[in-house]
């Protein structure tokens, strides 16, 4: 019987060694991913601790200076719409977080709020920026605003994109509690044991999935999009950094440090997000001092790509205001 329950064991664990060989995603290749994703304008700017940033700095130099960041999981590319149109009359910065893009993995793993606060004043100091606007993207959003609390002096402006950072909200819908998250691939993230696979087990099918859950325009999710977000994440040390920090339980900002903010804020929200719903956005609207909020029906997590023209259109006359100076 010993014998029968042995061999059975190893032909189980056989099976899994092959089924883990065939459905095995090996990381990116660095130099591949440099060559498709960090061509000029990109630059390798070094910051210190031994990170390296991969980031975009276009436009004049001397116009009003914008900072750009992107959310959990994504890229500085999410901001081509944006940057697109702007550049002309401002120096658009953006740059790959730590853990994400060509950026790569925190040498120290410190995922923390703090040291990605750290890096954004690093990387003004390194371009020699003394004020600017600072805008981000749901995590992005998070860590914009964080560093609006830390360093208002620094600040002309805050843009806040379907930014998390305010408190989890449970919020009632036909008599149903909604979840904080409708996307899978975060779901996936924070499961423990089955995110363990994930850093050798990632299907594009699943990087599909999840884009595609977090937009309403689902144009926004091509085929070209769903590689880039794909190839970036295998990027060596990034799902790795991904687990580590979805392994860490949310940390919102004290509501009482947010509503000290007198930084001028934008607030753009996605009528339709299912990851951060647009009550956090209203949340932050009567919290935040000095704010103007817009809000987009039929749009999801991504406004800046989803609707690059509604959303310029409510940005350029704040920036005008807000960081004047640009150039004609």
């Amino acid at each position: 019987m010993m014998k029968w329950l042995k061999r059975g064991l190893l032909a189980l664990v056989g099976v899994l060694v092959i089924a883990f060989l065939v459905f095995r995603t090996p990381d990116t290749d660095p130099a591949e991913m440099r060559a498709k994703y960090g061509a000029p304008p990109s630059q390798f700017v070094t910051i210190g601790d031994g990170v390296t940033v991969h980031l975009r700095d276009e436009g004049p130099r001397d116009a009003p200076a914008i900072i750009l960041l992107h959310g959990s999981n994504a890229d500085l590319h999410t901001w081509e719409p944006w940057v697109q149109a702007l550049k002309g009359r401002y120096r658009v910065i953006r740059f790959d977080q730590i853990g994400h893009g060509l950026t790569g993995p925190d040498p120290k793993e410190d995922y923390s709020t703090a040291n990605f606060v750290a890096d954004i004043g690093e990387v003004a100091d390194r371009l020699g920026l003394k004020t600017f606007v600072l805008g981000g993207n749901s995590m992005g959003g998070k860590h914009a605003l964080a560093y609006a609390i830390a360093h208002p002096e620094r600040l002309t402006g805050l843009v806040l994109v379907d930014g998390s950072g305010g408190p989890m909200l449970k919020i009632e819908r036909k008599g149903e509690e909604k979840k904080d998250s409708g996307n899978i691939g975060f779901t996936i993230a924070r499961m423990p044991g089955v995110n363990l696979l994930a850093e050798q087990i990632t299907p594009r099918s699943l990087i599909a999935q999840s884009l595609e859950q977090s937009v309403s325009v689902k144009s926004v999710a091509s085929e070209a999009t769903i590689d880039r977000y794909w190839e970036l994440l295998r990027y060596p040390g990034n799902r790795r950094a991904t687990l580590k920090r979805f392994s860490q339980p949310y940390d919102p900002l004290k509501p009482e440090d947010i509503a000290k903010v007198q930084t001028p804020t934008l607030i753009l929200w996605g009528e339709e997000d299912r990851i951060i719903p647009v009550e956090a956005g209203q949340w932050l609207a009567k919290t935040l001092p000095v704010n103007k909020l817009h809000i987009y029906p039929k749009i999801g997590h991504l406004p800046h790509e989803e609707a690059p023209a509604a959303t310029l259109t409510d940005l350029e006359p704040w920036l005008a205001q807000h960081a004047p100076g640009a150039k004609p």
